[in-house]
């Protein structure tokens, strides 16, 4: 995007990947089909030490805006939910699509490079396998070190440093948590078993899929939760969101039903998941016998289930990278480091991260157009 935008002002162009091909990420992203953009982006929908930084950026490049150049390739789309916009085929169709608009701008694209040094004696100095190539700009849209599998390297991030500029500190985001030994003992043997909750981290409750895996929680929840989770903190669970747990027990007990209290949450959960968690609260008894206090510490429980992670499964299953080059430390309007003129932070590289459903990639087509009218 930012080397399209470029090429467009008449700027002299190459995008330098070490990859053997162009937009592995964009290929694996959206089970293949490439969640491209959400249409109701905004940057409350971003984390970030500055909350606000993101806002210039989406508001000079809007999905719609990606959207446009979309349907101008004829690229059939989808809406899934909450205006997550998917490709009816294939995610290719995006790369294909990118690699067309640099070919009508001129860009020049270069596969299989390897950048051994940066440096900047007057103008930048990169030296490019046995090649030494030289720029006025250079763009550092290198994404974080989540996924290795798609080549995702330090490099941003050594570049940074290099030249001084500052970074706040990394973790994996948008990534299953893993339980402590006594909650894989007690719920392991779920995995496979999903339920829609209400999932509560770092004071954010998202209200999707809790899929329960062999080492710990996952699904869309737990992976938006996970972005604002904290190392030793509890993970708060409401596993009947929207349900009146504690109104349906005294109906059915004043009643007379005989059944079981698992057997009426199991109306709403997997039956797995309710005997399994009513066995593991030894709370399983006839709604007949169960008294009112009871029913409520029930009620509490299920609407109410404390989990504290033993930690992430890493880099190697996080969808994004939190944190990166310090937002202190770019213009907003431009994307260029205060401290090194013609140097340009973009994409999963900054200190912005967004939520799931296409936002992260509408960041990376924003930050690019951004930097693409500068750079």
């Amino acid at each position: 995007m930012c080397a399209i935008q470029a090429a467009k002002r008449g700027r002299r162009v190459t995008v330098i990947e070490h990859n053997a091909q162009i937009g592995r990420k964009i290929l694996i992203s959206g089970g293949g089909r490439c969640n491209f953009t959400n249409l109701h982006t905004n940057a409350g929908h971003f984390l970030s030490a500055n909350p606000h930084f993101a806002k210039s950026a989406l508001a000079r490049y809007t999905p719609h805006d990606f959207v446009a150049t979309v349907e101008r390739h004829a690229v059939r789309y989808h809406e899934k939910a909450a205006g997550q916009l998917f490709c009816d085929g294939s995610a290719r169709e995006i790369v294909a699509m990118l690699q067309t608009e640099c070919d009508a701008a001129g860009v020049r694209i270069e596969t299989g490079r390897q950048v051994r040094s940066v440096a900047r004696p007057e103008s930048f100095e990169l030296a490019i396998d046995d090649d030494l190539w030289r720029a006025e700009s250079l763009v550092i849209a290198s994404g974080g070190i989540s996924v290795p599998k798609t080549g995702a390297t330090p490099f941003g991030y050594e570049v940074a440093a290099q030249f001084g500029v500052r970074l706040v500190e990394r973790r994996p985001a948008l990534v299953p948590l893993t339980f402590g030994r006594d909650d894989l003992a007690k719920f392991g043997m779920l995995a496979g078993v999903s339920a829609e909750a209400a999932v509560r981290a770092g004071g954010r409750t998202f209200r999707e899929k809790l899929l329960f895996t062999h080492r710990g929680l996952s699904g869309p929840a737990v992976l938006q939760a996970s972005s604002y989770w904290k190392p030793a903190e509890a993970v708060e669970i409401d596993l009947l969101p929207g349900v009146d747990i504690e109104r349906a027990m005294v109906s059915q007990r004043t009643r007379g039903e005989r059944s079981q209290v698992r057997t009426l949450a199991a109306e709403w959960l997997p039956k797995r998941l309710a005997d399994r968690w009513f066995e593991v609260q030894g709370e399983s008894k006839p709604l007949a016998v169960t008294g009112d206090r009871e029913i409520a510490r029930i009620s509490a429980a299920l609407h109410g289930w404390r989990v504290t992670p033993a930690g992430t499964e890493g880099y190697d299953k996080a969808e994004v990278t939190a944190g990166g080059v310090d937002t202190a430390e770019l213009s907003s309007q431009t994307m260029e480091s205060r401290r090194m003129p013609g140097l340009y932070f973009i994409g999963e590289v900054v200190d912005v991260t967004g939520q799931l459903g296409g936002l992260n990639f509408q960041w990376a087509w924003a930050s690019g157009f951004a930097a693409g009218q500068y750079a």
